[in-house]
């Protein structure tokens, strides 16, 4: 009968006969998604490492001053 070959072969065709208007949009898709990809490991890569924490003191929220009333 039909080897995996051909079988792989006439999904396929039938696939992109079905899902012709879907298809554009799928590529497009998977075209940004490589881009993402390939920036944020192109970012990652050039990324020294983790960021030293620096110690600070936490300042409490001022009090309203008057004349500076919130409109």
């Amino acid at each position: 009968m039909f080897g995996l070959s051909e079988l792989a072969i006439i999904l396929v065709v039938v696939i992109a006969v079905l899902a012709a208007k879907k298809l554009p949009n799928l590529a497009r898709s998977a075209g940004k998604s490589a881009r993402i990809l390939k920036a944020e490991a192109r970012a990652a890569q050039d990324d020294p490492g983790p960021r030293p924490v620096i110690q600070g003191e936490v300042v409490p929220p001022a009090a309203e001053q008057p004349g500076a009333g919130s409109r």
